[in-house]
């Protein structure tokens, strides 16, 4: 009779006559009533009340019966903690037992039972059963030391289980040696800075000789933690290879695919032309094939791994394009992916089979399926140009065929052909105005009037059809209304006294009647363009446009490094990195494929690369393009700011002509027409006198200054300056987030001048050129004194550095914080925006040293009020030292005292707005604490200064 006897049965008060079976002299009653207290347990009634007497039943020799009872400790030792631990002995004595499965099988129950209280007491059977005579119970002991550490890290660390781990890599079983490796990257994971495995070529030879002998899931578990290995040079990464392609001709998927992670991640550093690299190509290519053989779960796993193999290295598939074509019978989500990997594959050799089944797919039932056909005939287009004419016939007969779908995906398609290659494909465009009526979608809406404004003075009627839409402005996505408003103003351009209404219209509506902030502003953008210059208001609008790329849809190059990395993951499943969909500390260590040999390519994450030490920076932002900053950016090649003298007042904008609009204009030039003028400081945000120090000193300048300031001209001498300090160079702009354009940099001062020393490094794989940069309005008039000298193209992966000079004579505007910089950089891929900070000991200028007289007149001047007061910790300098290191960076001592054994240090900094900065360092000999009192008619500023302070003074 089977098992599910002990499932059917519904008796009240089963707990009773359990308890009494429980605690029989017959064996068998007794395992009897085991298994109804487990079929009770699974079913999920509360057995709890039982444990004792369970318990009792662990002293047997019968293993099916002891597994039971391990079984229901393991499920309600939780709840029932000061019960759990009279099972410890049973413990103890059982891993002692002459039968190793019963010792294996308590080693792995005390893992699993959670308890904090019992964990001590198992550490002892614990270290015997990790040197057990058998291989079997130090596999199972191995795992047991990655459960314990999960519940108490810190014992595990003082037992030495950790190094008892790391030598289990070293035994003689393949099992062991795989268990040890799971539960030793099980722990570092969990653990990113513990070094645990250590590898070397001893280790992964060890681990090499193991993969041959191992189960499935311990050959994954070596792969895993070989991928994790960087090999010294190209014959190392050679020989792994050797060893490990065996490996793509298992049966299980999950080892093939672990093992094309480690030879695609080695493959970066063996040299193109060695004979083995094309060999390896070559028999990466059937193991990947025979996955999509398989169920359709597993094929959609295997396509989404080879659509990142695929965008790294195409060759390895190139001539396998018919296993991606479409079966009748392949579920959506296969067809989706297959049709992907097709498109990336598609190449001059074989378009015209790709289009003969592309043509054949449009004609589906399934509408999703067709949609992403008709894409991809126009990404073929695109991509190899000699077929574009037979992909634009394609969606032309498409387009007959007036299936209401097939009609809009084509036409958004066709859009981007118009954008690839410009005139040359117009003549389609009548057939499009035709369906003009049949499009409700937002995309085919968008895409047919961008096509209308594009290509307006090719379409007699194209007022009226752009009229059409205007009609139902206020129910369109914002998608159409964008288009519709940029279209109508590139109408207006080109025939400027036939539509003049029709502009005035779509202003009124963008501005006025629109609740959406993007709309408001390109209106308003249009409105002051088209009124102010309408000349520049043609090249801005009707400028040539650059040719859309061939792979729009390609990962990020540093995001695509980080997936291959996690080939065989829910990573490469998802197309994410493990940080963003695993909550908590584990998996957000970024990986990256090693540097080919002899790049000399950093083989870190770039999240690792520059931590700057207790400099005040802070980790960059992107900042979207706000207001004034985009106001700022449609001018970005601007010539340089002069640096010779002050900035001219603005007077407003040149009123190029008539205002062709009528009214309304004043009220939105409003605020920015009036001159800066004045003070360049004075922003009245910053506080009263936050510009110039006071031409004229206070009346009590010759006053005889009274309390403990009278004696401070004993000034003993002062060393010699050192250099400037320069904090060190961080990323201010990360590759993922600027389409492969990676930005580092510091600020310096030398020789009076400030620099932004930038390192731009290239991580795309399209070339660069164009750079410019341009600042946003600054607490400081912070200004490029001349353009970006990026002098020659920067090609993929290669990396330049600049100096960029800068001014103090820029517009002013209060930041938060105070020394935050709004940047823009653009070049020829798009422009892109960050946020840094700089150390505000750039502006400290070198004729910051005041006279004694005037430096006490003034400090008694300033309220005590703006006086702040700042501790610095673990600075061990003397008051001499201290002085020289801080006069390199322009903070000049004035007087020098000593007082009951502490040094006192009168110091004085002037910013490049002319501001005043007043301080009294206190240094105690033998104390690594010094205190600093800030005084300054600005007091905004003591928290800035006190940072560069802390950041020359440790540095």
């Amino acid at each position: 009779m089977t098992d599910s006897k002990y499932f059917t049965t519904t008796k009240k008060g089963e707990i009773f006559e359990l308890k009494a079976e429980l605690n029989s002299d017959k064996k068998e009653k007794k395992k009897e009533a085991v298994k109804k207290v487990i079929a009770s347990m699974t079913v999920g009634k509360d057995v709890s009340a039982l444990f004792p007497d369970v318990v009792n039943c662990m002293q047997t020799d019968n293993l099916e019966l002891k597994k039971l009872v391990y079984l229901y400790l393991m499920n309600y030792a939780k709840s029932q903690p000061d019960m759990a631990i009279m099972a410890v002995n049973t413990f103890v004595k059982d891993c002692e037992d002459a039968n190793p499965l019963i010792r294996a099988l308590a080693v792995r129950t005390m893992g699993c039972i959670r308890v904090d209280k019992i964990t001590e007491y198992l550490c002892e059977p614990l270290r015997k059963c990790l040197k057990d005579e058998d291989p079997y119970v130090r596999k199972t002991a191995a795992v047991c030391v990655a459960k314990l550490h999960d519940i108490n890290a810190q014992l595990v660390e003082d037992q030495g289980f950790l190094d008892t781990l790391k030598d289990l890599i070293s035994d003689s079983n393949p099992m062991v040696v795989a268990n040890a490796v799971a539960a030793l990257s099980e722990i570092a994971e969990s653990h990113p800075n513990s070094n645990l495995l250590d590898l070397n070529p001893q280790s992964i030879n060890k681990l090499l000789t193991a993969l041959n002998e191992c189960t499935e899931w311990g050959q994954i578990f070596i792969l895993d933690c070989l991928a994790n290995y960087t090999p010294r040079d190209d014959r190392e990464s050679q020989s792994i290879c050797e060893r490990v392609t065996p490996r793509l001709s298992h049966a299980n998927s999950a080892v093939v695919l672990s093992a094309v992670k480690v030879l695609m991640k080695f493959m970066e550093m063996l040299p193109k032309d060695l004979d083995y690299y094309s060999t390896l190509l070559k028999k990466l290519a059937p193991p990947l094939v025979t996955l999509l053989s398989a169920e359709p779960e597993l094929q959609y796993v295997a396509l989404r791994n080879i659509n990142l193999i695929v965008q790294k290295r195409p060759e390895i598939l190139k001539h396998e394009m018919k296993v991606f074509f479409v079966k009748y019978n392949d579920p959506i989500y296969v067809k989706l992916e297959k049709l992907d990997i097709m498109i990336r594959l598609a190449s001059q050799a074989n378009i015209a089979q790709v289009l003969a089944e592309l043509k054949e797919y449009a004609t589906e039932v399934d509408v999703d399926f067709v949609r992403k056909a008709v894409r991809a005939i126009g990404r073929c287009a695109i991509k190899v140009e000699q077929s574009a004419e037979r992909c634009v016939s394609t969606l032309l007969d498409l387009i007959q065929t007036k299936v209401n779908y097939v009609v809009q995906e084509a036409i958004v398609v066709i859009k981007d052909i118009f954008r690839k290659y410009p005139n040359k494909y117009e003549s389609v465009i009548a057939t499009l105005c035709e369906n003009l009526d049949s499009l409700d979608e937002p995309e085919a809406r968008a895409a047919m009037i961008w096509i209308v404004g594009e290509y307006a003075e090719r379409i007699d009627n194209a007022d009226e059809l752009l009229e059409s839409f205007l009609e139902g402005f206020h129910d369109e996505s914002t998608q159409v209304q964008l288009q519709l408003l940029t279209a109508i103003v590139k109408l207006f351009l080109k025939k400027p006294t036939e539509t003049q209404e029709l502009v005035q219209q779509v202003l009124s509506l963008a501005t006025q009647d629109s609740d959406n902030p993007d709309l408001r502003d390109r209106g308003y953008i249009y409105w002051r363009l088209l009124s102010t210059d309408p000349v520049a208001a043609k090249e801005v609008v009707l400028a040539e446009k650059p040719l859309i790329s061939e792979e729009t849809d390609l990962i990020e190059p540093t995001l695509l490094e980080e997936l291959i990395c996690h080939i065989g993951t829910l990573a490469s499943v998802y197309h994410k990195p493990p940080s963003a969909f695993v909550e908590g500390s584990r998996g957000v260590m970024h990986k990256r494929l090693p540097a080919r040999t002899g790049s000399g390519e950093s083989t870190e994450s770039p999240d690792v690369g520059a931590a700057g030490g207790s400099a005040p920076e802070a980790a960059p932002s992107i900042i979207p393009s706000q207001g004034d900053l985009l106001g700022d950016l449609l001018n970005l090649d601007m010539a340089p700011p002069t640096t010779s003298g002050p900035p001219p007042p603005s007077t407003g904008m040149q009123m190029g002509g008539m205002d062709l609009l009528g009214g309304g204009l004043d009220s939105l030039m409003g605020d920015e027409s009036e001159p800066l003028g004045g003070d360049i400081g004075g922003s009245p945000a910053m506080g009263a006198g936050f510009g110039a120090a006071p031409a004229v000193m206070p009346a009590s300048l010759n006053a005889p200054v009274g309390g403990g300031l009278g004696d401070l001209f004993d000034l003993g001498g002062v060393g010699m300056p050192m250099g400037a300090y320069i904090p060190p160079k961080i990323v201010w702009l990360p590759a993922m987030k600027a389409k492969g354009l990676e930005i580092s940099g510091t600020f310096a001062r030398r020789a009076g001048v400030i620099q932004m020393e930038l390192i731009l490094t290239n991580k795309a794989m399209s070339v660069m050129t164009d750079f410019a940069i341009q600042f946003n309005r600054n607490s400081f008039g912070l200004a490029p004194a001349g353009p970006l000298q990026v002098l020659t193209p920067l090609g993929p992966n290669q990396t330049i550095e600049v100096s960029l000079p800068l001014s103090t004579v820029g517009p002013v505007m209060k930041m938060d914080p105070l020394n935050n910089l709004q940047v823009a950089v653009k070049n020829n891929i798009d422009v892109f925006y960050f946020s840094c900070q700089y150390p505000i000991s750039m502006l400290f200028v070198e004729d910051g040293k005041m006279e004694r007289q005037v430096f006490l007149a003034t400090w008694k001047d300033i309220p005590n009020d703006n006086e702040s007061q700042f501790q610095i910790k673990d600075c061990h300098l003397n008051s001499d030292a201290a002085s020289s290191k801080l006069q390199g960076s322009n903070i000049f001592t004035i007087a020098k005292r000593t007082v009951e054994g502490q040094d006192m240090l009168y110091m004085s900094i002037k910013l490049s707005n002319g501001i005043w900065v007043l301080a009294e360092l206190r240094v105690q000999a033998g104390n690594p604490n010094y205190t600093i009192s800030l005084k300054c008619r600005a007091p905004e500023v003591s928290q800035c200064v006190f940072q560069c302070y802390e950041a020359v003074l440790k540095n």
